[in-house]
């Protein structure tokens, strides 16, 4: 999509045939995408209707005008007709508010909430039971967990272990052969031991047939679930539509959960359901962790599609995982020079509860795109090995790296299995590190005269999108929200970067001398 707006430049009007240009690689995107295809057709309907004679606001070109109609169409398409109407803002800790926020779940205030969650076999219903519990813990609440698969061996298994890790107990009946009485006996259970939520893992199968769907309707009769989400694999594309609409019209779901969307799937199916089955997606699964799930904010995946990056996602990602009072703590210590290895320790947990670098800069508007070439598991690689020798270190050579003599590098590379030179250079390459962390947190960037060098490995920068004032592939605002002036220019940002400078690099330590 990002490559269909390329055509759009310049200030001018925009012509009939050169909107006709750019929507027709819109058109082809999408449908690459799996994207249904009335759904496209009558997208690009309306984009046209309104692209086409229609007046530009101030601020933007007519270009941007464009990509700013493409934007709220898609938000419309993936939150519904009236962007919002099933959406409940979101207010986070800090105050920061989301006026497209989640479809959240239908939770009671008081009493116990059942969640039935339903599906084809393989879409990953029993791991996300385990990350809905997890998440739903979070926010206080005490969850039970329903294992009504009993078609597949092994299901029951599954879900304690899974279940055992999001701490959430798991019931079953050894032995029963009958989800019904399970699932009745849950909700007793779970009423019994005062829990907020009872999560129903039910059966799936390889296609949907009719044994399949009255077992489901069985249990929904004899529970009454508040929520039934019906669990969807997005790799399917539109597959996962089709087996939608089924289950929706034999079960009425109150919404579905996109599973996989972490993998090489472009996700069209995700566009295509809100306009066929005309329910809400709820949440997105992006990996395998418990922590792996997201709310479904319809605004941000759309900003996501069109390459604009998603900062909020981003803060709250912040948020989650880093501390403020040790982050006080740390940019003290970094002032009075004091960062060592066990800082250097910490300071790497806490950035692997964000997640890879490359899906962080996703999120970052113009960055992703411009760094979609750029190859991170070497450094991740190189990372972990340097991660080993520090974990090789005994506590007192952590906090005082001074005093690592010949004979502890010795000991420490034997430790870390790798040569003593890896070592030598580890402890070169953090000393140099905690002069310039020392240094930016005083407010300098020392040994970097003219900007920061480039990242080696990378592309040049591409071109934002076009005509929205972007520079180096960092558009200034969002398409829509007022005029741009483009990318302030900075005194020497056209200044080659000394060669003798530091560069920063994606690999062991970030930063390295040339």
């Amino acid at each position: 999509l990002q490559e269909a707006f390329k055509s759009l430049r310049g200030d001018r009007k925009l012509t009939e045939a050169e909107i006709d240009v750019a929507l027709r690689e819109v058109r082809k995107a999408l449908l690459e995408a799996d994207v249904n295809f009335r759904v496209v057709k009558d997208f690009i309907a309306r984009i046209k209707e309104q692209a086409i004679g229609g007046s530009v606001l101030d601020g933007l070109n007519p270009a941007q005008q464009v990509i700013k109609i493409v934007h709220g169409e898609m938000v419309k398409l993936l939150a519904g007709e009236e962007a919002g109407a099933d959406n409940t803002p979101i207010v986070t800790a800090k105050g920061l508010q989301d006026k497209n926020g989640p479809a959240l779940l239908n939770l009671k205030p008081n009493g116990l909430t059942v969640i039935m969650l339903c599906g084809l076999q393989g879409a990953g219903k029993t791991t996300l039971a385990a990350k809905l519990a997890a998440h739903l813990r979070k926010q206080g609440k005490q969850v039970v967990l329903a294992a009504c698969d009993v078609q597949r061996p092994a299901a029951i298994k599954q879900l304690q272990v899974v279940g055992e890790q999001a701490k959430a107990p798991v019931f079953t009946i050894v032995g029963s052969t009958d989800p019904v009485k399970i699932a009745t006996d849950a909700k007793a259970w779970a009423e019994e031991k005062k829990a907020n939520v009872l999560i129903l893992d039910t059966a799936g199968r390889l296609h949907v047939d009719e044994t399949l769907m009255d077992e489901l309707k069985a249990i929904k009769a004899a529970t009454q679930p508040d929520e039934t989400l019906l669990v969807l694999d997005a790799m399917t594309g539109q597959d996962a539509v089709n087996v939608a609409k089924e289950f929706n019209e034999v079960l009425t779901a109150t919404g579905f959960v996109m599973t996989k969307m972490d993998g090489d799937t472009r996700g069209g199916a995700a566009i295509s359901l809100r306009a066929v089955v005309g329910k809400p997606i709820k949440f997105i699964g992006i990996g395998e962790k418990l922590d792996a799930i997201e709310p479904f904010y319809p605004d941000r995946a759309a900003s996501r599609i069109l390459g604009m990056g998603d900062v909020m996602s981003l803060i709250e990602k912040a948020e989650g995982a880093f501390d403020e009072k040790q982050a006080a703590q740390m940019e003290k210590k970094l002032k009075q020079g004091k960062f060592d290895f066990e800082d250097f320790l910490a300071q790497m947990q806490q950035m692997r509860k964000l997640g890879p670098i490359q899906d962080l800069l996703k999120l970052i508007p113009g960055v992703g795109s411009a760094m979609k070439d750029v190859d991170f598991s070497a450094g991740e690689r190189e990372m972990a090995r340097f991660e080993a020798i520090v974990r090789s270190m005994t506590p007192a050579e952590r906090r005082r790296p001074e005093i690592i003599s010949g004979s502890r590098r010795k000991r420490i590379a034997s430790g870390a299995a790798v040569p003593i030179a890896e070592v030598n250079d580890a402890l070169k390459k953090f000393d140099e590190m905690r002069q310039m962390m020392q240094g930016l947190a005083n407010g300098n960037m020392p040994g970097m005269p003219g900007g920061m060098p480039p990242i080696p490995g990378m592309k040049p920068p591409q071109r934002g999108i076009p005509g929205t004032g972007s520079s180096a592939g960092f558009p200034p605002k969002p398409p829509g929200m007022g005029g741009s002036g483009g990318v302030v220019k900075r005194k020497g940002a056209n200044t080659p970067p000394d060669k003798n400078a530091g560069g920063l690099k994606f690999g062991g330590f970030p930063f390295k001398r040339g």
